[in-house]
């Protein structure tokens, strides 16, 4: 379970699917049994000493009605899609629970040395725009190898690392099925590795909690 500060006030919780009923049972012993709601993102609970927290569904996570079916539907085990970049590195892997099912890592030459400025500022950057496209353009070939032909049994795709460079990988036609399936959570992820890969797996199983300030 990680902990990180939310913009606006408060701070997030990931909670592991698998320990989430005892997290409700916990806040419930130290606010008192809360009310519960279905939301557009989850569930928000609401205890009697005005104590708050939104729980957020996991991507894929579907069909509750109320507090107790969003815990079962939250540790149930779904296909997701993953694509994690960064410059000039790609992770792709398809998930089922914590475990992978298919994985592929790939990394591409993108210069990242400022160089002097004038011409030759510009020639760098012309020619660092270019290697990016081009591994930009090799990270969509192999989504289209990997992922595209497991999109009609994801639940979910969920991407992390640069956003534009996901935004530009997903950008290529031949992913628009894929792109359908993009998950609202963005994960934050080093450089991607075969590691960083099975972190990500795990992360975007887990129920984002955002509790407000004083909580």
């Amino acid at each position: 379970m990680g902990s990180r500060p939310a913009a606006g006030g408060g701070r997030w919780v990931d909670v592991d699917p698998e320990r989430l009923a005892k997290w409700v049972d916990g806040f419930a012993a130290r606010h008192g049994p809360p009310e519960h709601a279905v939301a557009e993102f989850g569930i928000s609970l609401r205890a009697p000493d005005g104590a708050a927290a939104d729980l957020h569904a996991p991507p894929g996570a579907t069909g509750y009605t109320d507090l107790e079916s969003f815990v079962a539907s939250a540790a149930q085990p779904r296909r997701l899609g993953l694509l994690l970049a960064r410059k000039g590195a790609v992770a792709l892997g398809v998930a089922v629970g914590d475990e992978l099912e298919a994985s592929k890592v790939d990394t591409s030459y993108v210069q990242s040395r400022t160089a002097a400025g004038g011409w030759s500022q510009q020639r760098f950057a012309r020619r660092r725009e270019n290697q990016a496209r081009a591994a930009a353009g090799d990270a969509a070939d192999l989504a289209v190898r990997v992922l595209l032909p497991r999109a009609p049994t994801l639940a979910a795709l969920v991407c992390g690392g640069d956003r534009r460079t996901v935004d530009t990988i997903l950008a290529d036609r031949r992913l628009a099925s894929l792109a359908a399936l993009r998950a609202d959570r963005h994960l934050q992820v080093p450089d991607p590795r075969h590691a960083v890969l099975l972190d990500a797996a795990k992360a975007a199983r887990a129920v984002a909690v955002h509790l407000p300030p004083g909580a």
